[in-house]
Formats: C-alpha cells, sequence, structure tokens
C-alpha cells in the first residue's frame, strides 16, 4: 500500500496540474488512442517492478537535456504509465478513484508542453 501512495505521489510532483482536463490536439488524442490499443495487454501484465522501471526510465530521460523524445516516444511512455493506473485500480479496489484521477492526469500530457519544458531546459 506504501509502494502505491509513494508511486502516486510521485507522478502527482511530476505532472502537472489542472483546474480541468487539458485539451489534447486530435491527432494525439488518435495517436494516444492507437498506442493504449497496442499497449494495454502487456501494460496491464506489468509487474510493480516493470513498473517502476517503466517510470524512472522515462522520468530520467526526460530530465536529460540532450535527450528529446518524438511524439509517439513521449505519449508511448505516458500511456504506458496511464494504463497502470487500471492495473494499480485491480489490485487496490480502494485507491480505484486515485487512479482514475492519475490515469487522466498522465492522458492529458501534452506534447507541445514537454516541447516547451525541453525548451527552457536550455536556457
Amino acid at each position: 500500500m506504501k509502494i502505491f501512495a509513494c508511486l502516486f505521489l510521485m507522478l502527482s510532483i511530476n505532472s502537472n496540474l489542472y483546474a480541468q482536463t487539458q485539451k489534447l490536439p486530435l491527432d494525439d488524442l488518435l495517436l494516444q488512442d492507437s498506442i493504449y490499443k497496442s499497449n494495454k495487454k502487456k501494460v496491464l501484465n506489468f509487474s510493480l517492478k516493470e513498473f517502476d522501471t517503466l517510470f524512472l526510465e522515462f522520468f530520467n530521460r526526460k530530465q536529460d537535456p540532450n535527450i528529446l523524445f518524438t511524439k509517439t516516444e513521449f505519449y508511448t511512455y505516458t500511456v504506458q504509465i496511464a494504463t497502470f493506473s487500471d492495473r494499480l485500480a485491480s489490485l487496490y479496489p480502494d485507491q480505484k478513484e486515485l487512479a482514475a484521477q492519475n490515469k487522466q492526469q498522465w492522458l492529458s500530457e501534452s506534447y507541445e508542453d514537454y516541447l516547451e519544458y525541453k525548451g527552457s531546459q536550455k536556457k
């Protein structure tokens, strides 16, 4: 239970907090949907260790000023992290609402915002 709370605390710190769900461009939503469909089964079978590896890889690569994700790479990470929230919700039924909120936060991550962030890293 502590692992679950800690993971979502880290996810929340890293995510942008919005009063409303951010609207993504249609092409981004279609890309997310495609990634979700092709990765759902694999991600729902991740262990917590595999998820930790995925999350840390994303976080470390995102922070590296020498790495710039393509749109597909960026959304592959964020959609996989969001999809794992479904697994956590099934493992911890009392945390379904928190899992759903975190899933929505990760699905609302914008590639454009990421590019702005990367631009600010170089200054």
